[in-house]
């Protein structure tokens, strides 16, 4: 299960980086600050999993 999660918070982080390129190149602020938000969120989702797994050992 840890690894899926793990998978799953690098998607939402590629596609924040993607979203906040997109709103780069179009002048969309709003897109860009979702990116910045999906890419944050996933960062904290990968770091409560790292938590979990110093716990674990």
């Amino acid at each position: 299960m840890a690894t899926t999660d793990k998978a799953k918070n690098s998607a939402q982080q590629a596609k924040g980086k993607v979203k906040e390129a997109a709103g780069k190149v179009t002048g969309n602020d709003k897109l860009r600050a979702k990116g910045k938000s999906d890419q944050m969120k996933g960062n904290l989702k990968q770091a409560g999993e790292k938590v979990k797994d110093a716990f674990k050992k």
